[in-house]
């Protein structure tokens, strides 16, 4: 359907942060619905609903599996739509509903199912969770990567979101763990109680839905200032095999692309080990976990600021390198300590633990920002030197790409964590100081050193990245210079 309004100029214009706010709390529901797949919907299924590790790894692996199948089709799609609604918004206001039902569906099973019941269920709604989130995930990035063109707004826009994103993370903990979860004399730890996941479900689904739609209104003023783009050509086997491979073809894009996955497979299985490690390998309360999402909440407004700053000091690069490096070993500091048994570590459930979790976890909070602000804003630079090269902006091609092998190599993150759990022998139902010392020990070294190795690996992918400022720069010279050669373009977003 063509657009009837006018055309605009390509001139980049400057974000007002109201909008970058709105598109921010797009990126806060996928954060809400991330934290409480990564905290409490594994644990739920091994630990209160019955399932092994392994069954459940397998569900949400295969889940994962057809979110990532259907990433490329959204992204192809979204590329192609015209209308008065633009490329990405009506596929951002489709997943509202969807998402919110399935996720509150997701925990709350009925009882008495048999075991192949409850697989099927986790299966089955897993799947409709991670559909709508496929809905709006490739067109939510694209979004982005259309509003923002200037190279230091990116970033902004980028960090404004990840704080978002990561704020909701840590009201996931606080909230769910604080008002959800107390320890009680029956339940230690306070997740083990059955009782509380539906009413988490219904808080945290609805506050999904409402930030879907603050993002689709807050950001909808800028649909006719995006880039008016020609009608696409015949959609076919031959023109999709023609978008992958233009992509994939580009160096820049593969070098962040494979640094991804290796970083991405470390963290899905440390997303299977974290709600245990807190727990049982520290032996934390669930109310002083709770309190650790303060913690990243506190870093991430310090670390909002200096994401801007830092892009700006270091470049994109080396503003993505250099936290990721600190982080990696700030996570892996105290678990190795602890593994070599040093004689000058707190013991476990003391103060001087938690506060060495919360210092860890502020840190952290601190680097986000400033590595996915980077992270998002270097693809979404690829989306210019593509661009460049084949005369056509893939906004979503580049993003369901990076999606779909992002969720491939998280499912078999995920499977080989739940496999992990069964290896290592860690029991059901098991409350704090239950669980033998040697089991803690291979919990404590999985989600330390053993996975930190594949995360430095993606660190080597990143050190080879190239576009810098100049150089792209240098890219949008190169595209303003074709535009104005060229005829305008008439036709509809």
């Amino acid at each position: 359907m063509q657009d009837p309004s006018p055309s605009t100029s390509s001139t980049p214009t400057k974000l007002a942060f109201s909008t970058m706010l709105a598109y921010g709390m797009g990126q806060a529901a996928e954060g809400f619905k991330n934290h409480a797949f990564n905290v409490f919907l594994f644990f739920f299924y091994s630990q209160v609903v019955g399932l092994s590790g392994a069954m459940v790894g397998l569900a949400l692996g295969v889940a994962l599996v057809f979110d990532a199948v259907t990433d490329p089709m959204v992204g192809v799609i979204s590329d192609r739509t015209r209308g008065r609604w633009g490329r990405r918004h009506p596929y951002l206001l489709a997943s509202a509903l969807p998402l919110a039902v399935g996720f509150i569906a997701l925990f709350s099973p009925p009882d008495g199912m048999s075991e192949w019941g409850k697989f099927c269920w986790l299966t089955g709604f897993a799947i409709m969770v991670r559909a709508a989130i496929t809905l709006f995930h490739v067109p939510f990035l694209a979004l982005g990567a259309e509003m923002a063109k200037d190279y230091n707004q990116r970033s902004l826009l980028f960090a404004i979101s990840t704080v978002c994103q990561f704020s909701a993370m840590a009201l996931v903990t606080v909230i769910g763990y604080r008002v959800f979860f107390p320890t009680t004399e029956l339940f230690d730890p306070g997740n083990l109680n059955p009782d509380g996941y539906t009413p988490f479900a219904l808080f945290f689904g609805g506050a999904m839905f409402v930030c879907v739609l603050v993002c689709c209104y807050g950001t909808a003023k800028e649909i006719p200032r995006l880039q008016r783009l020609p009608a696409a050509p015949a959609f076919g086997l031959r023109y999709l095999t023609g978008e992958f491979v233009s992509v994939v073809g580009n160096r820049s894009f593969r070098l962040i692309f494979f640094g991804m996955l290796m970083s991405t497979f470390a963290i899905a299985i440390e997303a299977v080990m974290s709600p245990f490690i807190g727990l049982h390998f520290w032996e934390l309360t669930t109310e002083q976990v709770g309190v650790i999402g303060a913690a990243t909440l506190a870093g991430l407004l310090i670390g909002l600021p200096l994401a801007a700053l830092l892009t700006q000091i270091l470049d994109k690069k080396w503003a993505l390198v250099l936290p990721a490096a600190f982080v990696i070993l700030n996570a892996n500091t105290a678990i190795v300590l602890r593994l070599l048994d040093v004689s000058f570590m707190p013991e476990n459930g003391s103060s001087e633990i938690f506060w060495l979790y919360f210092l860890r976890y502020f840190l952290q909070g601190i680097c986000l920002p400033i590595i996915f602000a980077s992270f998002n804003s270097m693809f979404a630079d690829i989306a210019d030197e593509v661009e460049l090269t084949t005369g056509r902006r893939k906004e979503g091609i580049i993003y369901s790409l990076r999606s779909f092998a992002n969720k491939l190599v998280g499912a078999l993150g995920t499977i080989v964590g739940g496999i992990v759990l069964d290896t290592i022998a860690f029991p059901r139902g098991a409350s704090v100081g239950e669980v033998p010392a040697d089991t803690l020990w291979m919990l404590g070294f999985v989600e330390g050193p053993a996975t930190s190795i594949l995360s430095f690996i993606g660190i080597t992918f990143y050190l080879r990245y190239r576009i810098d400022r100049k150089r792209h720069a240098e890219i949008r010279a190169a595209i303003a210079e074709r535009s104005e050669s060229s005829a305008p373009i008439s036709q509809a977003v």
